[in-house]
């Protein structure tokens, strides 16, 4: 088994050379070869994969080196990055693991490991698992049907097929809702039936509180009675526009919670698992104050967790977990029932690495035949980046400050913002910026970009209001996306202040931002009702296309206050 110095050298090596090495060669040497053989525990088996944002093809996808917790978050999970991380999951620095859960030696270990992801190789995985685990059922954490440019053409369709095709059984949702309340019911209602259940106890209508999805399942299990409890995005109508939901509430209804819990319980479910779009550390609440629920599998803040948070509640426990993101990690959970009662448990958080798992032939057939028609329109080389470009990270990534930088030159704005969105793939040094790979960053319903006139005292609320929704020491008030990125003007950022309070020092070429003048500010994804403007991806494949080479972006972040040592930052 290597170390992490002769796996270094041997990265380095490789990339001095020119060439990656043979990534079954090195995964041998590491005990890789064995990342796949799990065996069979007990007989219940929950498989899920979450926030795969219609990524059907293997990609590259770097973990944060920023994930900052505060508070009681401050030093758990999921607010430990790179090695804090594997030291507090005891993870060997420099293995197959390590690359898969950390930023560390990001470029260099995936040039030698090749992509993660892709549809038709967790396809296989999926069937492999299922082979061993009579009756494992496959669920789906939501945000499926959007963040590609296929899914943005087909209206979700791609996700839908290749879902179906994939074998979920159940799913729950958040960025499904942005193609509109009635394409979502078309899918759910027609694709759906009989097929997979898309289940959310917290979301209603308006005028009488009536469920529009159905709250749980209860399955069987080899004998045993299993229930699913649907948890969907509860911020959706403040995230993201309103008017696509307009008919909806949402929430996070603890007491409703407890009442479906209770329920399925009192019809004979021996094992309750929540199927949650919420965010880890709105899991991990509910999970004190919730009585009943074995087990939560999570969605929505991206994070991959190699091991569960076993969190204490009246009842008894429950065991928290979050999947990753972009199809590159599968989570296993197999519990031991006996007598009705839990004997034991294994959880597993597979990372999918397309070069070690052979595609599925007949999903590689079927997102071919998909692809096809938009193939030219998705290879077309905008330019080349000399740097990595990745979107992770609380304050902001080289992605996002790529799209800042375009929007300020084409815009001719002083100052731009662009949305803490979680979501989009990587690029290594020296690889091609395709279409398809701005799209990744950019492909959502409400792509509008704008101009605006803002007086100091507006941009000051903005980044304030949105701090407190990534900071504000009560999980329950946080939304789960990272800080608004800005480009043009400094500021300094002090997390653990109070709303109000925690954006100071804002200057503008050196000097302060004044509350009564008026800025030139940029941005786009407007939730408002009604803004229009030309799409972003317009705006940035325009400033790529004429750069033909971007240098490596030098990121404008803040300067934090009062962090010093904190495990979220490395």
């Amino acid at each position: 088994m290597m170390n992490r110095r002769e796996f270094l050298q041997i990265l380095a090596a490789a990339s001095a050379a020119g060439f990656a090495l043979d990534s079954r060669t090195l995964l041998a040497a590491q005990g890789g070869e064995k990342l796949y053989d799990l065996p069979r525990f007990g007989n219940v088996s929950l498989l899920h994969f979450t926030d795969c944002h219609a990524q059907l093809m293997p990609i590259y996808f770097r973990e944060p080196n920023v994930n900052l917790g505060i508070g009681g978050a401050q030093g758990k999970a999921p607010h430990l990055v790179g090695e804090r991380l594997l030291k507090a999951f005891k993870v060997k620095p420099g293995s197959v693991e390590a690359h898969a859960f950390t930023h560390l030696d990001f470029a260099q270990a995936a040039k030698t490991y090749g992509k993660v992801g892709g549809f038709s190789h967790l396809a296989t995985l999926i069937k492999r698992l299922r082979a061993s685990r009579p009756g494992a059922l496959l669920l789906d954490g939501g945000d499926t049907w959007q963040g590609s440019a296929t899914a943005l053409w087909s209206k979700g369709q791609d996700m839908v097929d290749a879902g179906k095709l994939l074998g979920v059984d159940i799913m729950t949702g958040h960025w499904e809702f942005t193609l509109g309340a009635e394409r979502v019911k078309e899918i759910v209602e027609k694709d759906f039936a009989g097929k997979i259940e898309f289940l959310a106890q917290n979301v209603k209508t308006t005028d009488f509180g009536d469920p529009v999805f159905k709250p749980y399942v209860i399955r069987q299990m080899n004998g045993v009675p299993v229930a699913i409890i649907g948890q969907a995005f509860p911020y959706t109508p403040i995230a993201n526009p309103r008017y696509m939901v307009p008919d909806w509430t949402m929430g996070i209804q603890d007491e409703e919670m407890q009442k479906v819990v209770t329920e399925a319980r009192g019809k004979g479910a021996q094992i309750v698992v929540l199927l949650s779009h919420n965010g880890m550390d709105v899991d991990l609440k509910m999970a004190s104050r919730v009585s009943g629920i074995d087990a939560i599998l999570g969605g929505h803040t991206h994070d991959g967790v190699p091991a569960p948070s076993v969190v204490k509640n009246a009842g008894g426990r429950t065991l928290v977990m979050n999947s990753g993101s972009n199809g590159k990690f599968v989570s296993v959970l197999d519990f031991d029932v006996r007598g009705g009662k839990i004997q034991g448990f294994r959880y597993k958080l597979l990372p999918v690495f397309s070069n070690l798992l052979p595609a599925d032939r007949e999903m590689a057939a079927y997102i071919e035949k998909m692809r096809a028609p938009h193939q030219a329109r998705l290879e077309e080389k905008l330019a080349v980046s000399e740097g990595l470009l990745y979107r992770r990270g609380s304050f902001n990534g080289s992605w996002d400050q790529l799209i800042l930088d375009a929007m300020l030159e084409v815009k001719g704005a002083q100052i731009a913002f662009s949305p803490g969105f979680r979501w989009g793939t990587s690029i290594l040094p020296g690889q091609a910026i395709t279409f398809e790979h701005l799209l990744d960053q950019t492909a959502i319903t409400y792509p509008y970009s704008t101009l605006t006139d803002m007086s100091g005292e507006t941009i000051k609320m903005i980044l304030e209001d949105v701090c407190d929704n990534l900071f504000n020491p009560d999980p329950y008030k946080q939304q789960g996306g990272d800080m608004v990125r800005v480009g043009g003007m400094s500021y300094a950022c002090d997390p653990h202040a109070a709303i109000g309070s925690r954006i100071q020092d804002m200057r503008l070429d050196g000097k302060p931002i004044e509350a009564n003048k008026t800025y030139k500010v940029a941005g786009w994804a407007p939730v408002a009702e009604g803004a229009s403007g030309e799409p972003i991806w317009d705006v940035v494949s325009k400033w790529l296309r004429d750069k033909k080479v971007v240098t490596p972006r030098k990121l404008n972040e803040p300067k934090l206050l009062g962090v010093a040592n904190n495990p979220g930052i490395a």
